[in-house]
């Protein structure tokens, strides 16, 4: 058997067209790369993703898109996050987390009193300037590496949305919280901010990310099942079938006819219901009679009908439409 069919192959119980979303607990000290490589390892797919990263030293939730699933993660890129962490007050890091080199220290600490009003004013609509140790890009070169040289550029706020702050516990140097945010939130850059209202300083020490909408850590594997576990075992446990995975997005129902049009890069006609109708609306699922989706498509009105325009057509469409 050659490499490349060998590479092909899947292990036994995964199907070879498999697709979908794959929740897993990220330990600290990996990068999401590395799980990402872990996955790719042990069900012999190259084609997976991430939905969002953990740096090394957070844990917690990390979504992969595995198959045909990595071309639909708009769908549910965006959501609300919820993460648990430990602020450490009187430390202000170059990187905002404890990895960081320590750039003030400060003799000062905050009561509990004076956490909570800080936190209240960082609630809500805000603007947030990203950190210069990010993976974000300037002018195609990572900040992280920017930094790294001892560099850094001007970056732009951007908009993120805090919606609550949980305190969970309080020493005289730290304290323990959760907070729901938006997608695209730096924590650590919270609690930097945090520090600096109280005109003391602080650095985020240790960080887990429990919820990413509407996935929770609770339903996921830890990385370690990749080696402890068959790939099917994993899949069972920690795996959303694409079908599964898009049950969030209103569905739109198609016949054979027009199934075989969709394998065939066409734009059938349809029957709307309560799916959007119009240029920027959110995609819906064309799922076949049996209720397999098929595509993302968005919907056009046409004339006195419905005109189904997809986006990204899922393999075992084409090959139907082929067959046809």
């Amino acid at each position: 058997m050659s490499p490349s069919s060998a590479q092909a192959e899947r292990p036994e119980g995964v199907p070879a067209d498999w697709a979908g979303l794959l929740l897993v607990d990220k330990p600290t000290g990996v990068t999401s790369h590395d799980v990402v490589a872990m996955a790719r390892r042990a069900l012999r797919i190259k084609g997976i993703g991430h939905l969002g990263t953990l740096d090394p030293n957070a844990s917690g939730l990390l979504v992969l898109a595995v198959g045909v699933a990595t071309r639909c993660l708009t769908v549910w890129q965006g959501g609300r996050k919820t993460y648990a962490g430990t602020a450490r007050f009187g430390t202000v890091t170059d990187s905002q987390d404890s990895t960081g080199r320590v750039l003030a220290t400060s003799d000062a600490r905050p009561d509990e009193t004076a956490v909570r009003a800080a936190a209240l004013a960082l609630t809500g609509e805000l603007q947030q300037v990203p950190p210069m140790v990010s993976a974000l890009k300037h002018e195609g070169e990572r900040l992280y590496d920017i930094a790294r040289r001892g560099g850094t550029v001007e970056r732009a706020p951007r908009a993120i949305r805090v919606d609550a702050w949980r305190w969970l516990g309080f020493t005289a140097d730290t304290a323990d919280f959760e907070v729901d945010c938006s997608g695209g939130t730096y924590v650590r850059t919270l609690v930097h901010d945090l520090g600096a209202a109280l005109g003391m300083g602080a650095t985020l020490a240790a960080l887990r990310r429990l919820r990413s909408e509407p996935f929770d850590v609770r339903d996921a594997c830890p990385a370690s099942a990749f080696r402890e576990l068959a790939p099917a075992e994993v899949l069972a446990r920690a795996g959303r079938p694409l079908d599964r995975a898009l049950e969030s997005l209103p569905a739109v129902t198609i016949d054979a006819p027009q199934a075989e049009a969709i394998g065939r890069g066409q734009s059938p006609r349809v029957v709307a219901g309560e799916a959007p109708v119009g240029a920027g609306e959110r995609s819906v699922v064309l799922r076949g009679v049996e209720g397999r989706a098929l595509a993302l498509a968005h919907l056009e009105r046409a004339g006195e009908g419905v005109m189904a325009f997809p986006d990204v057509v899922f393999p075992w469409a084409v090959r139907e439409g082929r067959m046809a």
